[in-house]
């Protein structure tokens, strides 16, 4: 009677230990499935590399070579005024301007146009209290504002004003 008994616990103890393994191998799996998906789908895997290389002109050049063999280069170079310009080109042969210019207040403004030819400007200003303020003119019109003030311990706020391309 005692061996029936005896046997009787450890059959209930092993089908107890069964049932957790089950549940955590299901668990898992889902949560393997879910990162899968987080970092884009289940074919997620691949490496990608970028290569630096220091150019003749002494601005740092690099190479990105993407999950699917498309590569993308960047060309930095200097320009007369001083300021590093650059020169993308994309995967798909798009090319992308970057060039940057010192205002007249000393800060570094820029014009970048797009492999498409969409043109997006960012003019730098510094306000009376000596934060710095931008105004970005996207390639359709939208304007974004950003107007800093510094506070009297030094923390700096900011406001952010956007404007929607005329017709949207």
């Amino acid at each position: 009677m005692k061996e029936t008994r005896t046997a009787a616990v450890c059959s209930s103890a092993l089908d107890f230990r069964l049932v957790v393994l089950a549940v955590a191998a299901a668990l898992a799996a889902a949560v393997g499935a879910g990162e899968a998906q987080a970092r884009g789908g289940s074919n997620a895997a691949g490496t990608t590399s970028v290569q630096r290389s220091r150019g003749a002109d002494g601005a740092v050049d690099s190479v990105r070579t993407g999950r699917h063999g498309g590569t993308t280069s960047v060309d930095r170079y200097r320009d007369g005024s001083g300021t590093t310009d650059a020169r993308i080109t994309g995967p798909k042969g798009g090319v992308s301007t970057v060039d940057r210019t010192r205002g007249a207040d000393g800060l570094v403004d820029s014009r970048a146009t797009g492999p498409k030819g969409g043109v997006t400007t960012v003019d730098r200003s510094r306000g009376a209290d000596g934060a710095v303020d931008s105004l970005t003119t996207g390639p359709q019109g939208g304007t974004t504002l950003v107007d800093r003030s510094r506070n009297a311990d030094g923390t700096v706020n900011r406001v952010v004003t956007t404007t929607p391309p005329p017709g949207r």
